[in-house]
């Protein structure tokens, strides 16, 4: 994504850069960019061991900071990343939503994270359809997919939600097996 690079007279070296990021809309919500006045989210978030279970929680403060370094950084190194799911009217971001493909997995995947308060409200299934739809019509991709761990059933009961149907089981880098899901297109 590195736009340009020159040093300059004064001997510092110039980047430019230039990190591709979509906003999208849904009824309710704004998915933006992660910003730094997110961080008490992701602390809270990552800090507690019930919410975060299934993301590694629960992490220190300074672990939940680079969650939130990296969900910025993937949009700069894939092109695409995680959204904070702000809602309309300028309230504290409750999690998010988008799409990440670690270094050495197998797949990238549509994922999503929401405070407690925020679960059972439908949010989840709102910015995942708006997430999935701009992949197909934006990104262009030919099939987005999804997987979580198998214990995960309330990731699973989204997904049935969602329309996604088992398109294969792969073993991953944690030592984990998992069921990879694919969503179906826009009509």
């Amino acid at each position: 994504m590195l736009n340009s690079l020159q040093t300059r007279s004064d001997g510092f070296l110039f980047v430019e850069v230039g990190i591709i990021m979509q906003f999208l809309e849904t009824r309710r919500f704004l998915l933006r960019l992660p910003e730094a006045r997110d961080f008490s989210v992701y602390r809270a978030f990552y800090g507690d061991g019930e919410a975060s279970r299934f993301y590694g929680g629960p992490l220190r403060a300074d672990q939940a900071w680079r969650v939130l370094a990296g969900h910025l950084g993937h949009w700069q190194l894939r092109g695409y990343g995680v959204w904070a799911i702000a809602p309309k009217g300028g309230a504290d971001i409750i999690g998010g939503c988008g799409f990440v493909w670690p270094e050495g997995w197998p797949r990238r995947e549509l994922t999503w994270w929401l405070m407690p308060a925020a679960r059972g409200t439908g949010a989840a299934v709102e910015v995942s359809q708006a997430a999935i739809r701009h992949a197909y019509e934006c990104f262009g991709w030919s099939k987005v997919e999804t997987h979580m761990n198998d214990e995960n059933l309330a990731a699973r009961g989204l997904v049935r939600k969602l329309g996604g149907e088992p398109i294969a089981r792969e073993h991953f880098p944690d030592g984990l097996e998992r069921t990879v899901y694919g969503f179906p297109g826009p009509p």
